[in-house]
């Protein structure tokens, strides 16, 4: 590692436990997760690394996991229903989601840390008592045990996320150029997407994934509000281990695993093309 000339040798040893320390709290938190991918090609039904596996004996691996996953009418209907539900608790989510960081960033708009609290208030709140209250409400519509209902509830779960995105995006919007296009005769709904939206663009998208990650990994909200045709991977995943253990579970694990580091990384490219952007319009 190398150090400015100017750094004493004590700075430099802070700084070598300081990176030493992040190392440390990465492998705190990945390690735990890593470890679930080789164990969901253990040839045997354990949740634990067999002699033959740690020995890397061949005969020890198999993918027979993964291939249950496709052969079982449970599995595929349950990762069915998670797309189709998230796909469009997305589109809700970030629709919402993005009209009200618009309208929150307006300096004009009244009681602004009230409803920003409000609206964020699905994050704050204890997720079981989200559940149950949705719960009872849903029901008075008749929507529990729905697709709609499901929908809507993890929609109202991903909201503050895209709002939070969003919202980070407009902190260095320019309304000029807003005002600008009015001013030119544009309507508001061509400055909308010509002028605003292709600056906040990167925030929006962020928040979108964010919202699919939440309603893709919700199991608490599920349990309350689905029925049989509307279980998800993580409520098959929870049954799962309630009522038969296999390194299924591990295997469908290591693709959340896989899908979660691909969303991870979109969302650090699109954080810095939304950086670049912003230093280009400064």
């Amino acid at each position: 590692m190398a150090f400015p000339s100017y750094y004493s040798p004590l700075q430099k040893l802070g700084s070598l436990m300081l990176s030493a320390s992040a190392y440390l709290v990465l492998a705190f938190l990945i390690l735990p997760i890593l470890v679930v991918i080789p164990l969901s090609f253990n040839a045997e039904p354990f949740f634990s690394f067999t002699p033959g596996m740690l020995a890397l004996e061949p005969d020890a691996y198999s993918l027979k996991w993964y291939q249950e996953i496709i052969e079982d009418d449970k599995w595929l209907l349950a990762i069915k229903n998670s797309f189709i539900i998230g796909f469009f608790a997305t589109l809700i989510a970030t629709t919402l989601g993005t009209l009200a960081a618009i309208g929150l960033s307006n300096p004009n708009m009244p009681a602004q840390r009230w409803i920003m609290a409000v609206l964020l208030s699905p994050m704050i709140v204890p997720l079981i008592i989200t559940a149950a209250g949705m719960f009872f409400f849903y029901t008075q519509f008749n929507l529990a045990g729905s697709y709609l209902g499901v929908i809507i509830a993890h929609a109202a779960l991903g909201t503050p996320f895209v709002i939070i995105t969003v919202n980070a995006a407009l902190a260095g919007f320019d309304y000029s150029l807003v005002h600008a296009s009015l001013g030119l005769g544009a309507k508001p709904g061509y400055t909308f997407f010509k002028v605003i939206m292709p600056l906040i663009r990167p925030g929006v998208i962020s928040g979108a994934l964010f919202a699919f990650v939440t309603s893709f990994d919700e199991v608490v909200v599920v349990l309350f509000l689905a029925g049989p045709e509307q279980r998800t991977i993580p409520r098959q995943m929870f049954s799962g281990l309630r009522e038969q253990i296999n390194p299924t579970i591990l295997a469908v694990a290591t693709l959340l695993v896989i899908v979660s580091a691909l969303l991870l990384l979109t969302l650090e490219y699109l954080r810095a093309r939304s950086e670049r952007i912003r230093l280009g319009t400064q």
